[in-house]
């Protein structure tokens, strides 16, 4: 079986946080904080962590913060290469700004979603890939057809890989029958668990690592049920997969953000508030969540 551990050959592989923003009561970015997140979650068990992502609240964020947050993962992780920065902008020149900046802060690899200000097309698609990645870096594709209805399905990840453009793939798509088509395509492309609540069943599938939103609160957990489904230790993994499920669920829901901060509030971690237009959670959701870390919580033992 492929190794589902991280490398610096491979920095894409094993748990990468794709980490949430502590931000101050004035919704200015918490540096200081963010650092020490870093460092907590690669002293858990996780392998490294991706700035600027959904979760990370990129859309939000000045180039001025965007670039800080990424010059602070590295400085913090104390390896560029466990630091793999979303880099997805409304244009192609951007992102390779983008993938460019992340080369020279020193990170290992960049996370890229599709061209996402219109429908495009599967040259348009090819030709942002192949710009990105003459920024010299690994790039590791998005596959989110949900938001951003350009759907990177197999044949086209098939190309791009054959194409040089990627390295791996962050499935988000929740079509885990997709996962043994990409291997017959395109068996050097590296999946990547892309959604927590699909985690078993990719990892089952021969996923190689795991793009991680949960982990940020509970990641010495989440290590433990990760390598458990990758060495098909289901004996572990089932029960931990169930309990943690009610959470797991929350990184696909549109409010996932809010509700991963929660769960850092809950534990002790810094989430904080998030900047608008998200607002914070209440009600049913905010009660779900609640209950479920507390679950969770009991379930890990921490």
């Amino acid at each position: 079986m492929t190794s589902a551990n991280w490398t610096t050959e491979r920095p894409w592989r094993g748990i990468m946080v794709a980490t949430a923003l502590p931000l101050r009561d004035d919704l200015s970015v918490d540096h200081d904080a963010y650092a020490a997140h870093v460092r907590h979650l690669l002293a858990n068990g996780c392998d490294g962590v991706v700035p600027n992502g959904s979760l990370g609240e990129y859309q939000t964020l000045t180039p001025d913060e965007r670039a800080r947050v990424v010059r602070t993962a590295v400085e913090a992780a104390g390896d560029g290469a466990r630091v793999m920065p979303g880099v997805s902008a409304y244009g192609s020149a951007e992102s390779r700004r983008w993938a460019e900046q992340a080369a020279e802060a020193g990170c290992g690899s960049v996370l890229l979603l599709p061209p996402n200000a219109y429908r495009a097309d599967d040259d348009a698609v090819r030709a942002h890939y192949a710009e990105v990645s003459r920024a010299g870096l690994p790039v590791v594709a998005y596959n989110n057809p949900l938001d951003t209805k350009v759907d990177l399905v197999p044949p086209l990840l098939a190309q791009l890989h054959a194409e040089g453009s990627v390295v791996a793939v962050k499935e988000f798509s929740g079509d885990v029958r997709r996962a043994y088509e990409i291997a017959e395509l395109a068996p050097e492309l590296d999946l990547l668990i892309g959604a927590d609540d699909v985690l078993l069943e990719l990892a089952v599938a021969g996923a190689v690592g795991w793009i991680a939103g949960y982990p940020n609160a509970f990641p010495a957990t989440c290590a433990e049920l990760y390598h458990a489904a990758c060495s098909g230790d289901l004996t572990t993994a089932l029960p931990l997969y169930r309990a943690l499920h009610p959470l797991l669920r929350q990184d696909s829901k549109t409010e996932f953000v809010q509700s991963i901060k929660l769960s850092m509030d809950i534990v002790g971690l810094r989430g904080g508030p998030t900047r608008p237009p998200r607002t914070p959670l209440t009600g049913q959701v905010e009660a779900m969540v609640r209950a479920a870390t507390e679950k969770a919580r009991a379930a890990g033992h921490h």
